[in-house]
């Protein structure tokens, strides 16, 4: 019975602290991004979530750049924003989807009861007229994060992720 039961978010899943590197600098592995842009026929052209030793763009935004506050417009988007502020940086996409050739976001995949997927990405994903788009990825992701001791297994979290991709990203939307 769930009577009186109070959800939280777990400390990691919210923004009011911040980010924290041990928390939310994890690079994605280039391989995989790669592979989108073979895919998707372009390459990124702006990391807007990204440190220096972890940016997947020639462009990217640091964390003191404050990608929340730059215009993403005219660019192809990758985007692994930090875990603990989820719905700053989907409702940002929102508010620059379409001034920009695309924007690829990586998310994790356990929490559609969240008020940023309920909110966000539910009304709209995969709907007919809608440019949004959700892949949920087969396994789980590794991630690279600086200092980390790595196990054989990698740097895997405890979760599955999900691509959510604004319009069809580099398929006719400008130059090369």
């Amino acid at each position: 019975m769930l009577a009186g039961f109070h959800a939280q978010n777990h400390p990691q899943q919210v923004g009011s602290r911040g980010a924290l590197d041990e928390v939310d600098d994890r690079g994605t592995d280039p391989a995989f991004v790669s592979g989108l842009e073979e895919r998707f026929g372009r390459e990124f052209t702006l990391d807007v979530a990204a440190a220096a030793h972890n940016a997947r763009a020639p462009r990217y935004f640091t964390r003191a750049d404050n990608g929340l506050l730059q215009s993403w417009a005219g660019e192809r988007v990758w985007c692994n924003p930090p875990y603990s502020d989820i719905h700053a940086w989907v409702q940002k996409t929102w508010a620059e989807h379409a001034n920009t050739l695309g924007v690829v976001m990586l998310l994790p995949a356990n929490r559609p009861e969240q008020r940023w997927w309920q909110e966000l990405v539910e009304p709209f994903r995969d709907r007919a007229g809608s440019p949004l788009t959700t892949e949920f990825l087969a396994g789980r992701m590794r991630f690279s994060r600086p200092g980390a001791v790595i196990g054989p297994k990698g740097d895997r979290p405890p979760f599955g992720c999900v691509l959510l991709i604004w319009e069809q990203p580099f398929s006719g939307l400008g130059g090369a």
